[in-house]
């Protein structure tokens, strides 16, 4: 039995993960800023098979916010062997490149608020001295290109990071796990002219990233034949990456 932390605890990924979890037994505290979708997710949990289910409303780029929703799970859970950090958004990136006001909101909303999350939580496992901090990035997060790169510029922000964490949390017994999903489909992506073959199901990702933290598994892509997309596209020369419609 587990005691699972989720922060965007609605989205499609965290939910397909919780609910594997919950077949194992698992307390939850989970976090999110729509109340009805928490208690539909609540619900989902406790009839899979959940032992308790905790809710509590925040919004994540709420910084102040961040502290007080950490003693209100401790509350609850008294320990926390996962903690998975889900919440983001998909930026409209003609949007960013004409108001810096919404670019950096964006990057709020993906980057920023996700560091807040981690350097409170990692001050607790510091002290904890086990257990995991699960971070869903992204494979945008690799390279810049331009149909997206504030969403790249955050990702990349929140890999470096957690690349630094894992190092600092390592030592104290502390498992840091970058999670790189490709292609989703999820809410978030509905609509986009998405490639059929590379799209993936939220449960399939789910299932790698549950093994993935069992595993102690430091950088996941998810599905893993993004690890190899990816490589592919970091190891294209600048003059010819530019040039690309990516």
């Amino acid at each position: 039995m587990k005691k699972v932390l989720i922060v965007g605890a609605t989205s499609s990924i965290a939910s397909a993960c919780a609910r594997l979890w919950a077949q194992q037994g698992s307390e939850f505290f989970l976090v999110a800023r729509n109340a009805e979708k928490l208690e539909q997710t609540r619900a989902d949990l406790i009839a899979q098979g959940a032992k308790s289910v905790n809710v509590h409303m925040m919004d994540a780029v709420d910084f102040s916010a961040h502290p007080a929703m950490l003693e209100n799970c401790l509350v609850e859970l008294r320990q926390i062997d996962i903690a998975l950090i889900a919440h983001g958004t998909l930026p409209d990136q003609k949007a960013c490149e004409q108001a810096p006001e919404v670019a950096l909101q964006e990057f709020a909303n993906n980057g920023t608020s996700v560091i807040s999350l981690l350097t409170v939580l990692a001050n607790h496992f510091e002290k904890q001295r086990c257990g995991t901090l699960a971070v869903i990035s992204s494979v945008a997060g690799d390279r810049g290109r331009p149909s997206n790169y504030l969403y790249g510029t955050a990702k990349a922000a929140v890999s470096t990071f957690c690349e630094g964490l894992r190092a600092r949390m390592f030592k104290v017994g502390v498992h840091v796990i970058d999670i790189k999903p490709g292609f989703v489909d999820t809410p978030m992506t509905k609509g986009l002219p998405l490639p059929g073959p590379l799209v993936s199901s939220p449960e399939k990702v789910a299932q790698r990233i549950v093994k993935g933290i069992e595993g102690k598994v430091d950088v996941l892509y998810a599905p893993g034949f993004w690890a190899l997309i990816m490589l592919i596209i970091r190891n294209v020369p600048g003059f010819l990456f530019k040039r690309a419609n990516l």
